[in-house]
């Protein structure tokens, strides 16, 4: 995973944060850390974002059609799997948890032991903030900076004190298609360590868009991720995602596309806001 990856770590907590301007029955998610939460940088241009919230949002869709509310359904979906996980895990694994706030805002998973895993320049960014704003990391979080293309997962969580094996909700929010695909099955490898009934959520972005096949209507995000910067390299066919999560003994419980979280979550606050065809998301559990 590159460095230039490694900055978009802020990307989609900026726009929860700006989310939160909007009233409470209009918000697709409600997040009150996500503005604290943030960098300087990035916490100044939330500020200067929010009188022009709506303008900012309409261009954001005109840019990249569905991103806004395909972020925000996302995130509302793996909060309330992961709550109604909590009482049935013994831990948690955050893999590039970015600037994610769920663990520290969740009072379901305020019991729940955490490894939250990113860039060491995200990981230490993000303990910087949560010292300011709660004074230290919370007791139950542990950080973990590791780079899942050039180091051993299993070898970073033992080494911060995860106590595989151990039934465990893993979240991959946002993640799979910055990696190459060795580094996927190196993580699924460590995956199928994983003791019976643990859990997985994870994005993926179709190989038909990395591909440069189908652009789903989102151009200018192709030439962005795979054309100007090329930091988006892998991803996943839809129908063999299954057979592929099978291989390493896991089983899906739901592969949703946008448009199942779009109808439970954007079309409910009654805005105008469309969700993304070139993402999808995974639940399953360990056989």
């Amino acid at each position: 995973m590159t460095r230039k990856a490694a900055k978009t770590g802020p990307g989609a907590m900026v726009l929860v944060a700006i989310e939160q301007g909007y009233p409470e029955n209009k918000r697709i998610i409600t997040d009150g850390l996500a503005g604290p939460i943030l960098p300087f940088s990035s916490r100044f241009w939330v500020r200067m974002s929010l009188p022009i919230r709506r303008w900012l949002v309409a261009k954001t869709e005109q840019k990249v059609p569905g991103l806004w509310g395909g972020i925000m359904a996302r995130k509302r979906f793996i909060d309330d799997l992961a709550v109604a996980a909590a009482d049935t895990v013994e831990a948690i694994v955050n893999l590039g948890a970015g600037f994610d706030t769920r663990s520290f805002r969740l009072p379901e998973l305020a019991d729940v032991r955490t490894w939250e895993v990113d860039q060491p320049e995200n990981s230490e960014a993000k303990r910087r903030r949560l010292q300011a704003v709660f004074g230290e990391v919370p007791a139950h979080v542990t950080l973990v900076p590791v780079d899942f293309d050039r180091e051993n997962l299993e070898t970073a969580l033992a080494a911060h004190g995860y106590p595989a094996p151990v039934k465990t909700l893993f979240l991959w929010e946002g993640v799979t298609q910055y990696l190459t695909e060795a580094g996927i099955r190196d993580t699924f490898r460590f995956l199928n360590t994983a003791p019976a009934g643990s859990r997985l959520v994870f994005t993926y972005t179709p190989k038909d868009f990395i591909d440069g096949t189908v652009f789903y209507g989102q151009e200018y995000l192709f030439k962005q991720m795979r054309v100007k910067n090329t930091i988006w390299h892998t991803g996943f066919d839809p129908d063999a995602i299954a057979d592929f999560l099978a291989g390493f003994g896991w089983r899906v419980r739901e592969h949703l596309g946008y448009d199942d979280l779009g109808e439970r979550y954007v079309i409910p606050t009654g805005r105008d806001l469309g969700w993304m065809a070139i993402e999808r998301i995974v639940d399953a559990e360990k056989s």
